[in-house]
């Protein structure tokens, strides 16, 4: 168990928001910041407008990335979403004798891309690597793509693929000859739309200090997003049973997991599956404590010739 007091260290966000220059980048984003109580330049973090604001500005800022999604889709928080591709990085590098492989020749597959891309982008312009995007929400994937043909310096970087069965999360993504090195996903975690209403209610009663009543599932993205019969555990128990039929196509298959009481049940789906190794990466993101779950039916031997393979095929 792997557990940090803060952002990781390699994590551009570690710093408070410098508001000046992110105007600068994302000229619209000054609409919304005022000061707070302490005198501060802040932002009202209920609000969907000024999160989207700001994540424009972060993107463009620090990755030099122009964004956009469509209203009434999830609206990630950049930092913690940044922090899971560090920790992946960090794991890639424990199969590498401590090396962080980094450039196009390492792909990673993102399990529910959505409408925001966020991860094939952040991972792409952190360490260059290639990504896959899936998602089942035909909207979700143009998006993804809008984002990426707007963007020169993700072209040839990213794909997006349409999940065409419910039924499935990697069958019809993942091809026979695929090598990839990772997956990462986001799960939906609540088991109904009632319980997805709830969390978004708390959410927003918290992020506003119970100033904001309001309750909109549009603050916190569509049903696919929020929510999924059996919850997270029911869908990521899918991911791990599904897994073992491309256990030589994937290096490492990795989930966030959002309560920490479910990590009993998922190790015992994987138990059943039998990989060789399985390891929980603690993450802390202010005072919330997050977490993700990750399986290897490869070796320790086998993971270190994953890379020389890739490398020895890379130079013919």
């Amino acid at each position: 168990m792997k557990v940090s007091k803060t952002l990781h260290t390699r994590n551009l966000h570690n710093d408070r928001y410098d508001f000046e220059k992110l105007i600068q980048s994302f000229p619209d984003l000054g609409v919304y910041v005022q000061k707070n109580k302490y005198g501060d330049k802040s932002i009202d973090f209920s609000s969907h407008d000024a999160v989207m604001a700001l994540n424009t500005a972060l993107l463009k800022h620090f990755y030099q990335i122009d964004w956009a999604i469509p209203k009434k889709y999830l609206c990630p928080p950049i930092p913690g979403r940044v922090d899971y591709i560090h920790y992946i990085a960090d794991l890639l590098a424990s199969s590498n004798d401590g090396e962080i492989p980094q450039g196009k020749n390492i792909t990673g597959l993102d399990i529910g891309v959505g409408a925001n891309c966020i991860y094939p982008i952040v991972g792409n312009r952190s360490y260059g690597w290639k990504f896959i995007g899936s998602d089942i929400d035909s909207t979700s994937i143009q998006n993804a793509q809008n984002i990426i043909v707007s963007n020169e310096l993700l072209k040839d970087n990213i794909k997006v693929i349409t999940q065409t069965s419910k039924e499935f999360i990697f069958k019809n993504i993942i091809q026979k000859t695929d090598k990839i090195d990772f997956t990462l996903c986001n799960p939906p975690f609540h088991k109904s739309k009632k319980d997805a209403k709830e969390g978004t209610k708390r959410k927003i009663l918290n992020l506003s200090k119970g100033k904001n009543k309001k309750i909109s599932l549009n603050f916190g993205g569509q049903h696919n997003e929020l929510w999924y019969d059996g919850g997270e555990v029911e869908f990521i128990g899918k991911m791990i049973d599904e897994s073992v039929n491309y256990k030589k196509n994937c290096l490492w298959f990795t989930s966030l997991v959002s309560k920490k009481d479910n990590l009993e049940a998922l190790y015992k789906i994987l138990e059943k599956q039998k990989p060789n190794q399985i390891k929980t990466i603690e993450m802390m993101q202010g005072q919330k404590q997050t977490r993700f779950i990750a399986w290897t039916f490869q070796s320790k031997e086998e993971q270190k010739n994953w890379f020389k393979n890739k490398y020895e095929k890379r130079c013919h």
